[in-house]
């Protein structure tokens, strides 16, 4: 499909919050440089988020200095307005795993269920953790490597439960799409063991976009259908603002419906992006022009919020009417 990629640009209906970053390092309590690529969901009469949160590189020594994270802990009244727990809720070093990062949050049966992605000496998987309190994290299943950006279903379908994931394949790939990732399935009896891998989404498929594709959000479950946010990326020919040289990758948010019954089936992909960069702080920061979908909740009211990363920098928030968010995705506006 051939586009224009600058003339992108978000829909009308997507609000963006006007007091964007809701979240960033200013208001982390304990060592932090960038607060991002985070997980929302509604647990326990509360907002709650779990963040990334880099805490040792910075613009200057950033090309210099070992990558530091751990994940820390925000609750809201609102979904808007954030205050972060006194200190990190989770952190893993050995001699073998770096760190945890970018968590997505679901909740299922009382419980919250974290999917994160794990960066090795031998690999980066992606795995599922839960918890009942964000002290104390049950890792129950992690993937070999290479496979990342994992998001829940929240409930079982047909008796399974069932993950999107993004395996990250070099070797399978033609010579001109080595970076071109798709999305797959995954299904479980009980959340530790995972198999049946289907192919949801090739990244060639997705509108607007001429790099790779993964999951966002966790998927919301609507009348017309199992809603999912994705990313996005489209790889440029100049050079892009970074903290590094040779940034040349612009990410946005994208949406998709799958089938109720079968989430493996596609019914509908929004054909052009539903949040472009296009504010300062999400053109600029430690990667510019990234956006970066992490939670999505829709509200009894039809509104829904989407939660982004910007920038690789900090968190923000847009909203919309659902209605309206159907039929984008539909392509009936």
């Amino acid at each position: 499909m051939e586009f224009d990629i600058k003339s992108l640009k978000t829909p009308d209906f997507i609000k963006r919050y006007p007091g964007n970053p809701i979240l960033d390092s200013s208001q982390v309590p304990y060592e932090s440089v960038l607060t991002y690529n985070a997980g929302f969901a509604k647990f326990n009469g509360k907002y709650v988020s779990v963040f990334r949160n880099d805490y040792n590189r910075n613009k200057e020594n950033f090309m210099t200095a070992t990558v530091k994270i751990n994940l820390g802990l925000a609750t809201s009244d609102d979904g808007i307005h954030w205050q972060v727990a006194s200190k990190p809720c989770w952190e893993i070093h050995t001699d073998e795993i770096r760190h945890v990062y970018d968590p997505r949050l679901t909740v299922i049966d009382g419980k919250c269920y974290v999917c994160f992605a794990m960066d090795t000496w031998h690999g980066v998987r992606g795995g599922v953790a839960v918890t009942e309190d964000f002290d104390k994290f049950e890792i129950l299943n992690l993937a070999a490597p290479e496979n990342r950006n994992m998001v829940l279903f929240p409930e079982k379908i047909n008796g399974m439960y069932m993950r999107l994931e993004r395996p990250m394949p070099v070797y399978g790939r033609v010579p001109d799409r080595k970076e071109s990732f798709d999305i797959w399935s995954a299904k479980s009896p009980d959340l530790r063991y995972w198999g049946d891998n289907t192919l949801v989404l090739p990244a060639e498929k997705m509108p607007c976009c001429n790099s790779k594709i993964g999951p966002g959000a966790p998927p919301v479950k609507t009348p017309y259908g199992w809603l999912a946010l994705t990313h996005l990326v489209n790889k440029v020919d100049y050079e892009l603002y970074a903290w590094h040289r040779n940034w040349n990758k612009i990410y946005y948010a994208g949406a998709m419906l799958l089938d109720l019954e079968d989430p493996n089936k596609v019914l509908s992909i929004a054909k052009t992006p539903l949040l472009v960069p296009e504010m300062p702080y999400e053109k600029e920061g430690m990667r510019g022009d990234v956006i970066f979908p992490g939670g999505m909740i829709l509200e009894d009211s039809g509104e829904v919020k989407i939660y982004y990363g910007s920038a690789d920098t900090c968190e923000c928030l847009a909203t919309c009417d659902i209605v309206d968010l159907i039929k984008f995705v539909k392509n009936e506006n």
